[in-house]
């Protein structure tokens, strides 16, 4: 069944009693245990509901994979994820990992003996010599945010089954329309599910993906325990956003390359990060593991008050938090994904004052192009 397909089809969408062509919102916290003391599968929503499975069984059918685990956030699952370490193991990180995710080491991990090592994601030579005699996990990013930086998954995934570590792959920019991480050696499988697995900027939640009967339980007792299990609705609208997965993707993603390729010619940018470009470092590594260079690119402008006249000017893409709506959105790393790093880190991860982060929606590039324009000439723009 190809992936178009899939997104319909590969997953139980239709309602076993009823026939309705939606799974139903089983919009209850518990359920009547008409067989007590007999067992049943639904007790109680924090434990499992019908609505939340049907949203884990989509995304693990997307994926290939044998088990999907859904959660109130993306947060949530990389948190459930992280806690299947124990106190006193060490973790691999690449450098340019997402500022919540680099919270969640230096102020929850840390009180629990967990330690780190960034690496330059972009080597795996590096992640190799990063390994100690108490190191469990490899957690990758690819492509990172904000800078899109590629790492080599399988290289990266070979070194971590060589010395029996864990490898967990954050592929919320890529979607699994265009990276199969699983099939490219890793462990569990990371999704951001608000972002264009929703794809609509109305739903709040994460899923995590593994193949490994024994992860996905520590997964579910993390998810129960923490009490990190998604509300129905959320469920729900997921269900729904990703019937269109394939069709937004293709236009959005046709929007970003259009897009890069154009800021490249401005006399205002001075850096286009996108893998979709041939004159990315990392092109050629990215295009061997993934179908497409994504909807997100990232652009540095010359001055502060460039990003700020951009912010102020643009009228077609929203200027917000979060990405991977079927709308634009331009946002800001130094004060939103990365504002609770601090300045050293920010900079250390090559995230600066004058970098601007583009998620690209399915509008007419044209328009996106020429709103683009008018907001970084400004007055010179609107004299021509």
């Amino acid at each position: 069944m190809n992936f178009d397909t899939k997104v319909l089809h590969s997953y139980p969408m239709i309602d076993s009693d009823t026939g309705a062509a939606s799974i139903p919102k089983y919009q209850s916290s518990t359920f009547h245990q008409k067989n007590f003391p007999d067992n049943q599968k639904y007790t109680y929503t924090r434990f499992g509901n019908p609505t939340v499975e049907g949203a884990e069984k989509a995304i693990a059918a997307l994926e290939d994979a044998k088990y999907g685990i859904a959660f109130s956030s993306g947060m949530a699952a990389i948190t459930a994820t992280l806690l299947v370490l124990n106190s006193g193991d060490h973790l691999v990180l690449g450098k340019n990992i997402y500022g919540g995710t680099f919270q969640l080491l230096i102020e929850l991990l840390n009180r629990f003996d967990v330690t780190y090592t960034y690496v330059d994601e972009r080597n795996p030579s590096d992640w190799e010599e990063a390994i100690r005699s108490n190191t469990k996990m490899f957690y990758l990013e690819t492509p990172s945010n904000p800078l899109l930086t590629v790492t080599n998954i399988q290289d990266v995934c070979r070194i971590a089954k060589m010395n029996k570590l864990l490898t967990v792959c954050d592929n919320t920019f890529m979607t699994p329309y265009y990276q199969q991480r699983l099939a490219l050696g890793a462990d569990i499988v990371i999704h951001s599910a608000t972002k264009f697995l929703g794809g609509h900027s109305d739903l709040v939640m994460g899923v995590a993906v593994t193949n490994n009967e024994e992860l996905k339980e520590k997964l579910y007792k993390n998810q129960k325990i923490i009490g990190s299990i998604p509300g129905i609705e959320e469920a729900w609208l997921l269900l729904r956003g990703i019937k269109t997965l394939t069709v937004r993707m293709k236009q959005a993603s046709c929007n970003a390359l259009i897009l890069a390729k154009r800021l490249q010619t401005s006399d205002n940018v001075l850096a286009v990060h996108y893998p979709g470009l041939e004159n990315h470092p990392d092109h050629l590594q990215h295009f061997q593991q993934a179908a497409n260079g994504g909807a997100v690119l990232s652009f540095e402008l010359k001055t502060e008050e460039q990003v700020h006249q951009l912010f102020k000017r643009v009228k077609i893409p929203i200027v917000a938090v979060s990405l991977g709506g079927v709308e634009s959105i331009l946002s800001y790393p130094w004060t939103m994904s990365h504002a609770c790093m601090s300045e050293f880190d920010r900079l250390n991860a090559g995230v600066t004052t004058k970098l601007v982060r583009l998620s690209c929606g399915i509008e007419d590039v044209e328009d996106l192009w020429e709103d683009i324009q008018q907001a970084l000439e400004g007055e010179e723009y609107e004299k021509n």
